[in-house]
């Protein structure tokens, strides 16, 4: 019996070891940026992604409002195409789009004829962004860094409306949501 408790506590260590996971590297400012953008993308965590949140939409759900001045699902693709579009142009030096200064037109812009669109160009600034942050250097991660965390928290903020007004419209299923 004492040979056999000896071997369990020699042993034990060494099992210890094997049951214990690696720990993970520590998060950097490119993992951290990276995954709030995912987030507000099409990485379904803490709250619905924008993929989710203009998915199975005809046009004309896409453009309804409630009447109060909430805006359509459609004109918040449009405005968060437009702003996400305006500041990977700033990031990466590409010409910046025409913008007169008044906002209403970011949103006011929405065409329901064009929502397939919409939502492909919407996915397409989101993944360009993603890809930029991926890949850019650490000086330019530096430089805009607190841009890229502000532009995740204008689109979560963006896309819980999209959801409130799917909501209101009736066309919100529930199991689409987090769990």
């Amino acid at each position: 019996m004492k040979r056999l408790l000896v071997l369990a506590l020699l042993a034990a260590p060494a099992f210890v070891l094997a049951q214990t996971k690696k720990p993970e590297t520590s998060p950097t400012l490119r993992s951290i940026l990276l995954a709030q953008l995912k987030s507000t993308h099409n990485s379904k965590e803490w709250f619905v992604p924008a993929n989710d949140a203009v998915a199975g939409l005809t046009p004309e759900q896409a453009a309804w409002t409630d009447g109060s001045g909430n805006h359509s699902v459609g004109q918040l693709a449009n405005h968060l195409i437009f702003w996400n579009g305006e500041q990977l142009a700033k990031m990466t030096g590409k010409p910046v789009p025409k913008f007169n200064g008044n906002n209403d037109e970011t949103f006011n812009a929405f065409n329901a004829a064009n929502w397939a669109q919409t939502q492909k160009d919407l996915d397409k600034v989101l993944t360009d962004l993603e890809a930029y942050v991926a890949s850019c250097s650490e000086a330019e991660l530096q430089k805009h860094a607190t841009d890229i965390a502000h532009i995740s928290t204008h689109n979560a903020y963006h896309v819980g409306q999209m959801i409130f007004v799917r909501k209101l419209h009736g066309t919100w299923n529930p199991a689409n949501g987090v769990k």
